[in-house]
């Protein structure tokens, strides 16, 4: 650790374009880029199959099958695809970006299906007969109900896209992974930078996943009262799905 702790009190550590301010720049918005790429695809199918239950096997099976797919396959697989396509960036941006969005998408419309699902029908029954539309039921009682579950698919994505855009390092892109793969290339001499490098990914995952977790405790709260010691879920595996689904 000390080898890392003179990397991190080294000036020349923190100023340039390979610095760790640089370095974090570039992580923070590829991933935010992703996650938003991400969004404007899922959240509207996974809220569409949610209110409607039309076409939610096929979603969820496709979605189940991208989790499956590590991240590395994923950006080995775009890899000839996007040389093929530009040259000059099949080695930089387009591989990574698009393995993140790919892998942030699953999360994200599973959760914000099963959110949907699992608010109360007699609810969305009393809406109805109440003359709300159908947009406005989505609006107004589904998704402020279904909030916390949703966000819980929003972590999950996220740090899939952060350990992501670590592995992109090894295709020529910045941010973080840069410090591990450069610090990797020169042996015992770049113990310190790795180590670093490795140090600044996980307090970054951790950091952005802990917020995440507090606005995910908030919805719960104002979704339902009774759940203000409530820690809100994350995974599939912990949201019940109707039966009949895997």
């Amino acid at each position: 650790m000390s080898e890392a702790l003179a990397w991190f009190t080294n000036a020349a550590t923190w100023t340039g374009q390979t610095g760790i301010p640089w370095r974090l720049l570039e992580h923070l918005a590829i991933a935010a880029v992703s996650v938003v790429a991400a969004t404007l695809i899922a959240l509207p199918i996974g809220l569409w199959i949610g209110h409607t239950g039309r076409g939610a096997n096929l979603a969820i099976n496709l979605a189940n099958i991208g989790r499956a797919v590590p991240s590395y396959a994923v950006i080995v697989i775009i890899l000839p695809i996007s040389l093929a396509l530009s040259p000059s960036l099949g080695l930089n941006v387009i591989p990574t970006f698009l393995a993140m969005v790919l892998l942030a998408i699953p999360p994200i419309l599973v959760n914000a299906y099963a959110g949907l699902r699992e608010v109360d029908r007699d609810l969305v029954e009393a809406a109805r007969g109440m003359g709300l539309r159908e947009r406005e039921i989505l609006s107004e009682v589904e998704v402020p109900l279904a909030a916390p579950v949703i966000v819980g698919g929003f972590r999950t994505a996220v740090l899939n896209v952060i350990a992501t855009a670590t592995i992109g390092a090894v295709l020529g892109f910045g941010g973080l992974g840069r410090f591990i793969l450069d610090g990797r290339l020169q042996g015992v001499a770049g113990t310190g930078e790795l180590i670093g490098g490795a140090v600044l990914v996980a307090v970054l995952a951790v950091g952005v996943d802990l917020l995440l977790a507090v606005a995910q405790r908030k919805l719960a709260r104002r979704a339902n009262p009774q759940l203000a010691g409530a820690r809100g879920l994350r995974e599939l595996s912990e949201v019940p799905l109707p039966p009949g689904l895997p």
